[in-house]
């Protein structure tokens, strides 16, 4: 049953995965074009080496977000249109369908992962650096792939409910949003986002993975 699932997931979300997989590969070469015209030049370079990858090194953790999000609701795109017949017409228990759905969209995520590391691994062999620096590509890897489970999970946990479950999430997330505007219109210092923000993206928060530094090249 489960090859039958990630046979049908794959026909749903191929160009998906198709498209993630050739960006992830391409995104780490393209981030690192033009580095070594500065590692040839003088060691006081290395600066602007780290600059230079930092600036960009923000388009991982954007891109493992954006394919994990996308994986994630297609994966429970055809349940939803179907009113989750399917699903409740098999002869499993509805966790164990789940699991089945949630294992099937991390197979598929595996392969935009791996094809993120071998770019990772390629940009650093083409690379020509200055002492003191070097290449993390296999950091970068990892990082990169335990982002994009993270997000897929915390989305595939918001799809899998129902349409109107997911209208309240959002809905929710609106009010919070409105409450926020209300209370600095009226000069009331409680910065609900802020603390929201703290507790999203510090340990031991579900977003901690997608802050700091993402860069390729290090000390």
């Amino acid at each position: 049953m489960f090859k039958a699932i990630v046979y049908t997931q794959w026909r749903w979300s191929r160009l998906l995965v198709l498209a993630g997989t050739v960006t992830a590969f391409a995104l780490p070469i393209m981030s690192v074009q033009g580095l070594n015209v500065l590692g040839e030049a003088a060691p006081w370079t290395a600066r602007d080496i780290l600059e230079h990858a930092e600036s960009r090194s923000v388009w991982y953790a954007v891109l493992a977000g954006v394919l994990g999000l996308l994986l994630a609701t297609t994966v429970w795109h055809s349940d939803h249109r179907g009113r989750h017949q399917y699903a409740l017409s098999l002869p499993v228990p509805r966790w164990q369908f789940v699991m089945q759905r949630f294992g099937a969209g991390a197979v598929l995520l595996g392969a935009p992962v791996l094809a993120f590391a071998a770019g990772c691994l390629l940009a650093a062999a083409s690379l020509t650096l200055p002492d003191g620096l070097q290449t993390y590509p296999v950091a970068l890897s990892l990082r990169f792939a335990l982002a994009a489970f993270v997000a897929y999970g915390v989305f595939f946990a918001i799809s899998a409910a129902t349409v109107r479950t997911a209208a309240y999430v959002l809905a929710l997330v609106g009010a919070v949003l409105a409450t926020q505007v209300l209370l600095e219109a009226a000069h009331i210092e409680i910065d609900l986002l802020g603390t929201f923000y703290e507790r999203a993206s510090y340990w031991p928060g579900p977003a901690e993975i997608f802050t700091g530094r993402w860069t390729l090249i290090d000390v």
